[in-house]
């Protein structure tokens, strides 16, 4: 790992460490804004590091991106730190304005032909929060298009996913946008799918951390359930869960800047961390019992968010249907050469 990333860990580890604790989760939850933790955030410049240095950012990649989505992902960190900087970096591939404060992502939104946005965006990550909502329209012929939408006076309907959290719905009439064209390939779907991936790599990384250490911690018959074969098996198999999926995330994030179909690198990563999310959370739970599943435990902060990450911006059936697809639009003969070209 580059200096610069070890930096950026070492500082995005202490910020969430500080501010992102298990009540300040649990308070978010019940609707309180986490205010210091946000504000920490934006002074040391992590909402803007995909923004361009001309934009006041750091001209990150997806690559060190994906040292924050991981963190985010471990300490579930209650706010759209990860849509922030998506949204922030797409503003700058078109060469448009990113303003301070928190941003989201639309999606199932048109631009009209007299530039203004139209349509219902459902799920949007803290729409109520956010000042700027930003998407990626695709144009009749192919081409897309990057839309800054100023959330200001929009009516919005707060709604929560399963880990609480809000995934509000907002509807466009003729509203008025600024927008430019960009040279991106894909549409919001397959960034939205590559954060995604990125924070459940982080979240999958808590999971094996907090149950080797339960089961080092909890005794049964006189000794660490951890000396049981039977558990140090599932723990084995989680471990390879996580590691596996912070493997593909890492090469999803490295690959998307090199290659001309990013699809199908984040469809492989979402397509296997959602295989990873079902087998680990499972493994986690089974092996801190009934306490996992209690409010007052933090392994279901992490463990709902998991279960709701994965099936936004395609679940992983839908992704690997894609590239069942690909496939076989390019015929059996070709298949091992694409494979082992990546």
């Amino acid at each position: 790992m580059s200096e610069f990333r070890n930096l950026l860990g070492d500082t995005i580890d202490r910020l969430l460490a500080d501010h992102a604790t298990k009540e300040t989760v649990q308070n978010a939850e019940e609707g309180v804004w986490p205010k210091k933790l946000w504000s920490a955030l934006e002074e040391n410049g992590i909402t803007r590091l995909m923004a361009s240095e001309a934009q006041g950012g750091a001209g990150g990649t997806w690559g060190d991106a994906l040292v924050i989505l991981r963190a985010q992902g471990r300490y579930a960190a209650p706010v759209p730190l990860a849509e922030t900087m998506v949204a922030a970096w797409l503003l700058s591939e078109a060469g448009l304005d990113v303003p301070d404060g928190p941003l989201t992502l639309l999606t199932d939104v048109t631009l009209s032909p007299d530039g203004t946005l139209n349509g219902t965006a459902s799920r949007v990550p803290w729409g109520h929060n956010a000042a700027l909502g930003v998407a990626l329209v695709s144009g009749a012929d192919g081409k897309f298009t990057v839309v800054s939408a100023s959330l200001a006076g929009i009516a919005v309907v707060q709604e929560e996913n399963i880990a609480r959290e809000p995934r509000d719905t907002i509807t466009f009439e003729n509203h008025p946008v600024t927008s430019a064209p960009c040279e991106l390939t894909e549409g919001l779907e397959t960034w939205g799918a590559l954060m995604r991936s990125g924070l459940m790599a982080g979240g999958l990384d808590y999971l094996l951390t907090q149950s080797v250490e339960y089961a080092n911690d909890r005794k049964q018959f006189g000794k660490p359930i951890g000396k049981f074969q039977a558990v140090q098996q599932q723990l084995a198999i989680l471990a390879t869960q996580a590691a596996a999926a912070g493997a593909i995330a890492g090469h999803a994030c490295e690959r998307v800047s090199e290659t001309d179909d990013p699809g199908f690198e984040v469809a492989v990563a979402k397509t296997r961390i959602d295989e990873a999310v079902n087998i680990s959370t499972s493994i986690a739970h089974q092996v801190h019992g009934a306490i996992g599943f209690t409010y007052e435990h933090g392994l279901h902060l992490v463990t709902r968010r998991l279960w709701s990450w994965r099936a936004e911006y395609g679940s992983g059936r839908s992704w690997a249907a894609r590239l069942g697809r690909q496939a076989i639009e390019r015929g059996a003969d070709t298949l091992w050469a694409d494979v082992t070209a990546r």
